[in-house]
């Protein structure tokens, strides 16, 4: 019997306004984060994206560019302590606000517009810092970075690809 690697595949929708702020939105489970989450059977990394920035803030937006790709390759454990969590691919879109009102969802407890200089604040988690860092500073350039993040974040690689 052959055993298939098992890979979640997410994205991630950070989301401009014309004025230069960004789209946070406060999770249950990561605190201030961007709009994203798993891709669906059937669906494109784009079309998953653009469905999660609608479900979780209320926003219809465009993707203009990848940004980052990055591996989350920790053996880690689900909430129950037994599950294992697959190795998490990650596609970082930036995208571009269409229209919509800011809604909460079950997955977001606040959605608010910050300005960019000022959204790495927002940002507890080490490995979405580095990822927001990557999309603040981004030139044309897509990042590739493979990292764990329990016991305690650690860079594995980070490269420019």
């Amino acid at each position: 019997m052959i055993a298939w690697p098992t890979h979640i595949v997410a994205a991630a929708g950070y989301v401009f306004d014309k004025n230069g702020n960004m789209l946070l939105v406060k999770t249950n489970t990561r605190g201030w984060d961007c709009t994203g989450g798993q891709i669906e059977v059937g669906e494109s990394v784009e079309d998953g994206v653009l469905r999660e920035i609608v479900e979780e803030s209320g926003v219809k937006a465009s993707v203009r560019c990848l940004v980052g790709i990055y591996s989350n390759v920790g053996i880690n454990t689900w909430h129950d302590g037994k599950t294992p969590i697959p190795t998490k691919v990650m596609f970082d879109f930036i995208c571009d606000y269409i229209e919509g009102e800011l809604t909460t969802s079950d997955e977001t407890s606040e959605v608010i517009w910050v300005p960019e200089e000022t959204v790495l604040g927002y940002i507890a988690i080490p490995a979405l810092q580095l990822r927001f860092r990557n999309v603040l500073q981004f030139n044309g350039h897509v990042h590739y970075s493979s990292y764990i993040t329990q016991p305690e974040f650690k860079l594995l690689s980070d490269r420019i690809i």
